[in-house]
Parts: C-alpha cells; sequence; structure tokens
C-alpha cells in the first residue's frame, strides 16, 4: 500500500488534530492516553497559533503513520536567544517571511525507514515561502543518527541551543527551503 499525504494549515487544524494526536501517542507513550495527551495538545495549539503554522501528515489505508508541522519565525522572535555561544546579527535577523521553524517529525514505527519522513519533510517544505528553515536535534538520538538524517537533507549545524530550564543542549540547524 502507498502512503498518501496531504498539507493542512491552523484553520484546519480541528479535522487533523485527532491523527496528529494518534500517531504523537503511538510513538511517545507506551500505556496510552496520559500527561502525554494534555502535553501534546498544549504544544500543538502553542505551535499553531504562530503565523504560518502548517503540517504535513501521511495517510496509509486511512490512519495517519507520520506528520510534520512548523511555523514562520516573526520578527520579534526570540528563536535565537538561547544559543549557547551568540551567533551574529545577520544569521539570527528574522523578517517574518525569512525562516521557517520545523518544529517536530514524527513517523510510526513500522513506517520508519522507509522514506515517509523525507517525504514528510519535503513536502512540508514544497510550499514554504521563506528563503530557509531551522529546527533543534538532540544529537544523542540514535548515537547521532538523528542528526545525521538531517544532514542528509541538507541541513548545517549553527551553534548550540539550550531553552531555559531544560537540560538537553539541541543542535540548531539550519539549510535552505529549496536547495538548488
Amino acid at each position: 500500500m502507498t502512503v498518501e499525504y496531504s498539507l493542512a494549515d491552523a484553520e484546519h487544524l480541528p479535522y487533523v488534530r485527532h491523527g496528529l494526536l494518534d500517531v504523537h501517542l503511538d510513538v511517545h507513550t507506551q500505556s496510552g492516553p496520559s500527561d502525554a495527551e494534555n502535553h501534546f495538545e498544549a504544544r500543538l495549539q502553542t505551535a499553531a497559533a504562530h503565523p504560518g503554522w502548517t503540517t504535513a501528515i501521511g495517510y496509509q489505508a486511512g490512519r495517519a503513520v507520520g506528520y510534520c508541522h512548523g511555523f514562520s519565525l516573526p520578527a520579534d522572535t526570540d528563536w535565537w536567544s538561547n544559543v549557547i555561544v551568540p551567533l551574529p546579527e545577520y544569521v539570527t535577523r528574522e523578517s517574518g517571511r525569512r525562516t521557517a521553524v520545523l518544529s517536530e517529525i514524527v513517523v510510526r514505527k513500522p513506517w520508519r525507514g522507509t522514506g515517509v519522513a523525507a517525504q514528510l519533510h519535503d513536502i512540508w517544505l514544497s510550499l514554504r515561502p521563506e528563503e530557509r528553515v531551522t529546527l533543534l536535534v538532540d544529537s544523542t538520538i540514535g548515537g547521532g543518527a538523528l542528526q545525521r538524517v538531517c544532514e542528509k537533507w541538507g541541513y548545517r549545524s549553527v551553534a548550540n541551543h539550550r531553552a531555559p530550564g531544560d537540560p538537553t543542549v539541541y543542535t540548531a540547524m539550519i539549510r535552505p527551503v529549496h536547495r538548488p
């Protein structure tokens, strides 16, 4: 069976929320809905409230098998304020149309390694109007495998990033939205 893909924006979130939540709970919890559901709902609502929020979702036989989502960085963002070593202004300057943030990409286990994640990523990027996209990677995941996948997709590390109160140091990565 083939995976079919669709895109949605914040206006259509009520129609796709259940599929996103179903995938999230399948991947991130072993015991079913609980605080994980509430935490995900809060994060999803926060992300979807940002300008330019969109999601790409993969379905097989009507069941969501993976998704990715993100939004546009506003001109007054504090996104770059949590980098450990400050970056030059030409890297951190935002206009509200310069940078998209890939917030999350999640694929159910049976579909990992099949190209679904790459397809979701490419479909999500295909309609982004920004010139570049950024994401944060926990480079300890899979012994660095996740970061290597991002590098294969064209992302390059620009800084280490740590949010207040979060002990995890992430790698901030950037790539052009549309590669030559």
